[in-house]
């Protein structure tokens, strides 16, 4: 069995963008700061109005950790494998969790760990990780 992820009013378009390819961007309706993950009001000023924006879906390794053991049963065959934190190139400072493959559907320990460096460049690409839901994944650019 897959874990998938819970998709929540405040996710949902988030969800719905990568199904269709894209990466989108929670913003402030008020003061138009970007903000992942999603979540219903903007910490910088406290606003609930939301809009969404296509981030262009490249960035750089801002952070990695390779899991050993895994935290979840179902990821046993995978590990070790890495877990990544990637700042997108067209929002500084904003970072976005996710894993490194080697191709869109290939599974998360199909990067070797010892290639991954801070400062990587990466772009985002996407795979039905189960029915109907499409997950972002990093690949190297």
């Amino acid at each position: 069995m897959i874990t998938t992820p819970l998709i929540d009013d405040d996710g949902a378009a988030f969800w719905e963008a990568a199904g269709s390819g894209r990466l989108a961007v929670q913003r402030c309706g008020a003061c138009e700061t970007p903000r992942f993950p999603p979540r219903p009001m903007c910490p910088a000023c406290r606003s609930r109005a939301v809009i969404w924006t296509t981030a262009s879906g490249y960035g750089e390794l801002w952070s990695f950790v390779v899991a050993h053991p895994p935290l979840l049963p179902e990821f046993a065959r995978f590990a070790p494998y890495p877990v990544v934190v990637v700042e997108l190139e067209d929002e500084p400072g904003l970072r976005v969790v996710g894993n490194v493959v080697a191709a869109p559907d290939a599974p998360i320990n199909s990067v070797d760990p010892a290639t991954l460096r801070i400062g990587l460049p990466v772009r985002a690409v996407f795979a039905e990780i189960a029915p109907g839901v499409v997950h972002p994944r990093w690949m190297p650019a």
